[in-house]
């Protein structure tokens, strides 16, 4: 199916009845990844999964976004459905745009219950090795934009981003490069302690995008307000452990959302 938000179209599947879940996927995936959870909780829910802006089967941005674009798009397309209370659930990246929903505006329906999957929005510490490939990069990337150079060298600046940047940065197109710089340096820890429904976070124990650290800074941050929150880290699960370990993961879904119950 698809839907118009602001001039996109956007992918996505509907399944099942009654209350609404909606499914935010991670960086790089699309809605096809839920489907084995989509059929675990469809029983008692309306499951929307859909391909965020940029991913999957859905437009490109017209131009670079940031974490707050998605948010207004999601709000947006939530609206759509013109339900009144909705379940979140997001996996790493979707779980950035889910934070960052619930932890700094008033939202135009309830949120029950939040699910937050080897989320991302912490920032890493940055070592010096990483701070020195950065400005090496962004060095030889200034030269290589100059007109004469790039006339001479064609190709090259290409062959630099996929040797100095991350797989998902090599493989997008420029609008979405200069997205994913805008938003994995946005630090959300301090909005975590904003969020006041009940929240589930689960994790792999060999995570190393979003590395369980993580999950117990988030666990104390989004505790702290009083906030009940429980985390499950699944064993020997890495950064897609909704895959990983996709039995014992849906499994928790389910008594989480009382499905067959």
């Amino acid at each position: 199916m698809t839907v118009n938000i602001d001039g996109l179209n956007i992918n996505y599947n509907v399944s099942g009845s009654g209350d609404y879940v909606f499914l935010l996927h991670g960086w790089g995936a699309n809605l096809e990844l839920f489907a084995a959870l989509t059929a675990a909780i469809s029983e008692k829910y309306t499951v929307v999964a859909f391909d965020f802006p940029g991913f999957g089967k859905s437009d490109e941005p017209k131009q670079p976004w940031t974490v707050s674009d998605y948010v207004d798009f999601t709000v947006k397309f939530i609206r759509t459905f013109g339900c009144e209370r909705v379940i979140l659930l997001g996996h790493s990246f979707g779980g950035r745009v889910i934070i960052k929903m619930l932890g700094e505006r008033q939202l135009p329906f309830k949120v029950d219950k939040i699910i937050l999957v080897d989320s991302a929005g912490i920032m890493p510490k940055r070592s010096l090795a990483y701070k020195i490939k950065v400005k090496t990069y962004k060095a030889g990337r200034r030269l290589l934009e100059l007109p004469p150079v790039k006339k001479l060298f064609p190709g090259a600046l290409e062959r630099l981003r996929k040797k100095m940047g991350s797989a998902d940065y090599a493989s997008a197109s420029d609008v979405m490069r200069q997205t994913l710089v805008r938003v994995v340096n946005e630090d959300l820890r301090h909005l975590l302690k904003n969020i006041r429904v009940q929240t589930l976070l689960v994790w792999g124990d060999k995570d190393t995008a979003t590395p369980l650290s993580d999950a117990h800074i988030m666990e104390k941050e989004i505790a702290s307000a009083g906030t009940d929150v429980g985390l499950v880290v699944l064993e020997d699960a890495g950064h897609y452990s909704f895959l990983d370990k996709q039995y014992v993961f849906n499994r928790v879904i389910r008594s989480f959302l009382k499905v067959g119950e």
